[in-house]
């Protein structure tokens, strides 16, 4: 699984760790020292994922995954010393797919890195059925497309594969382990926020009413499913 990788990172000690181990699993890497210079390498390069930090100089890591958002789907992975809750929803929210803070363990990121470039890249080889209808929601997984009354829905890479998961057996309850260990990776107790943010913006996008949804529920003390048609 040979993937093209662009660390944003401008401290030399991280990067050259990062670098030793992702090469280690035969990965090309990409680097870059601040935002701007990230941004010019993929918009140049075919990037499959990304590790950014957010504290940069140029343009910061919250200011170029907004940029790169505006036109690619790509996963995207912060690495960051910030590691407030706060830090960390404003992070998902902006359109990032994981939040690591520093001081991380390499073998953790690079298990992270792998469970996310096989959820992404295996993704479209499922051709058994293409698409799930529940209600007026519509997921395409030859196009990687979410529509709800036929009106594409902007959803990224993880908020797709959260509902591809709960779509294909409805009214099914998926715990919060068996969702991030299926969508993300291995489950650390410290990723249940990381969860919540992803249901909690999923549900902005697809729901009328958020606050009382109509297809996301909540099963108190379980988890989550999607109700039936």
């Amino acid at each position: 699984m040979n993937k093209n990788i662009l660390i944003a990172e401008d401290d030399k000690d991280i990067v050259d760790i990062l670098i030793l181990y992702l090469q280690n699993e035969k990965h090309n890497i990409f680097t870059a020292e601040n935002g701007e210079e990230a941004y010019e390498i993929f918009k140049n390069n075919t990037i499959h994922i990304c590790l950014f930090d957010i504290m940069m100089p140029k343009l910061n890591g919250y200011d170029l995954i907004k940029k790169i958002r505006e036109e690619s789907n790509v996963p995207i992975i912060i690495l960051s010393a910030k590691n407030q809750d706060t830090d960390k929803i404003i992070g998902l929210n902006i359109g990032a797919d994981d939040y690591i803070t520093k001081p991380f363990n390499p073998l953790e990121l690079v298990a992270r890195v792998q469970a996310t470039l096989r959820r992404n890249y295996d993704f479209n080889t499922e051709k058994i059925k293409t698409e799930y209808r529940i209600k007026d929601l519509t997921l395409n997984t030859e196009s990687f497309t979410a529509y709800k009354n036929g009106e594409v829905l902007y959803l990224t890479p993880t908020e797709l594969k959260i509902l591809m998961l709960l779509m294909k057996e409805p009214g099914k309850i998926f715990t919060k382990v068996q969702i991030y260990e299926n969508i993300i990776g291995d489950y650390f107790q410290s990723d249940d926020n990381t969860l919540m943010v992803h249901i909690s913006r999923l549900r902005e996008k697809i729901e009328d009413d958020p606050k009382n949804p109509e297809y996301i529920k909540t099963i108190r003390g379980l988890g989550y499913k999607i109700e039936k048609n």
